[in-house]
């Protein structure tokens, strides 16, 4: 009478159990991307004295705009797989702007994972912002 309430109670009890190894593989997990995602490409088209409208344009609204750092943009961007064992991929830009201009462009724009290195394509297509005023077109 012992034996099969205790093999229930063992059973119920192997049940509960959290080892994350048995379930790691009946468990969709989505890919995670947050921030914003910076070529090589986008990076090759900044050019120093650009405004901050056309470096805008060109690499998107930065994702750290500090307050107290008016002239400082930070571009950042992770991905985590969703598949266990999948690498973590994390890029950081960082352009710095002095009366309006860009003055300089510092970070990493390849992923610490990258292992060879991509040749920069230049860009197919040049487009010229007017400042804002000009009425000359």
């Amino acid at each position: 009478m012992i034996r099969p309430v205790l093999l229930l109670l063992v059973s119920l009890l192997a049940a509960c159990s959290t080892a994350p190894e048995s379930r790691t593989w009946l468990t969709y997990r989505i890919d995670v991307r947050q921030g914003n995602l910076v070529t090589q490409e986008m990076a090759a088209q900044l050019k120093m004295g650009q405004t901050k409208d056309q470096v805008r344009f060109i690499l998107g609204t930065p994702l750290v705009a500090d307050m107290f750092h008016a002239d400082r943009w930070d571009y950042v961007y992770r991905f985590q797989p969703g598949r266990l064992g999948g690498e973590a991929e994390r890029r950081h830009l960082v352009v710095i702007f002095e009366n309006g201009k860009l003055v300089a462009v510092g970070g990493d724009v390849i992923s610490y994972g990258a292992r060879t290195e991509t040749p920069v394509k230049p860009a197919t297509r040049v487009i010229d912002i007017a400042p804002v005023g000009d009425s000359s077109q």
